[in-house]
């Protein structure tokens, strides 16, 4: 939990300076520069000019609007995901297992990707409402609205507002972007781990040096990045649910960045995707570094 909160902290500027860049709010012009092809484009200002100008009017306090609600969902979640991996029969492993064991079979990675799933799609169903508030604290911003400036008092108002289903807008996408993320990371690690890593280029080492230690040692290290590289892959292919997660749980809630000219009032996550999908708008806040205007754009300069 410690660990979870520090990590939070640190990168509660680079969420803040993501969310609003992903509801469309663009406080500075874009700029004239050139590409890595050396072509001249226009490009949107990166994480740190961004941060500085948000340094310029709330001054370094406001890159962490929002912290003490997303502190309590990653403390939760993280003695939630614990707890869930704890049930009698959800791990079947000796006293001095380790979690980071490596498995050998389909069978083995079909069970533990399941039970982990159970465990995520459980944390996330309890911390969302922290995670909605979260946001909206963020994007008021973009309004200097301060609607939801403390975390009970905006319990209380997206109760009154909105019922028990205000907090959880925004859930189903996140949720099936976490289940789908998990499997495709898992399933293409286990690919590469058994056809790439251990039979794709043959034994090098004779018989007796099967049980080399620097051999396993090796082996478990490349599976460990394989892991880290597949988590990349499928965050990148699964990232379109966050944005509409995103999207979803400000949109239309009484803040200017939920509202025209940001965003239209969406029915449903499905409508939101369909129209970020038309717009060409399916990956924006996903490089915050070097950002092209792209054609399909939908910003509003101050």
């Amino acid at each position: 939990v410690l660990l979870g909160s520090g990590l939070t902290v640190l990168s509660q500027p680079l969420m803040y300076v993501k969310v609003l860049v992903q509801v469309g709010y663009e406080p500075l012009p874009p700029t004239l520069g050139r590409n890595i092809f050396g072509r001249q484009v226009y490009q949107l200002p990166g994480l740190f000019a961004y941060a500085k100008h948000i340094v310029k009017v709330d001054g370094r306090a406001g890159l962490f609007k929002g912290l003490t609600p997303r502190l309590c969902s990653s403390a939760i979640g993280t003695v939630v995901h614990g707890k869930v991996l704890q049930v009698p029969g959800a791990r079947h492993r000796g006293p001095g297992a380790s979690k980071k064991e490596p498995v050998s079979s389909l069978e083995q990675v079909l069970k533990e990707t399941s039970r982990e799933m159970v465990a995520r799609s459980a944390a996330t169903l309890i911390t969302h409402p922290f995670h909605v508030i979260t946001l909206r604290c963020m994007v008021q911003f973009i309004g200097r609205e301060t609607k939801y400036s403390g975390t009970l008092s905006a319990f209380s108002t997206i109760y009154r507002e909105e019922g028990i289903l205000g907090f959880f807008a925004g859930l189903i996408p996140r949720l099936l972007g976490d289940i789908l993320s998990l499997w495709l990371c898992n399933m293409l690690a286990y690919l590469i781990n058994t056809y790439a890593l251990e039979n794709g280029v043959g034994d090098p080492h004779p018989p007796q040096a099967a049980g080399d230690p620097l051999q396993v040692s090796t082996m478990t290290e490349m599976k460990s990045y394989s892991q880290a590289v597949t988590g990349f892959f499928a965050s990148m292919l699964t990232y379109p649910f966050v944005l509409v997660s995103n999207l979803m749980a400000v949109n239309n809630c009484g803040l200017a960045g939920g509202l025209l000219p940001y965003a239209p009032s969406y029915s449903s996550w499905l409508d939101c995707w369909n129209q970020l999908r038309r717009e060409g708008n399916m990956s924006r806040g996903n490089s915050l570094f070097f950002r092209k205007v792209p054609a399909g754009k939908r910003y509003v300069w101050e």
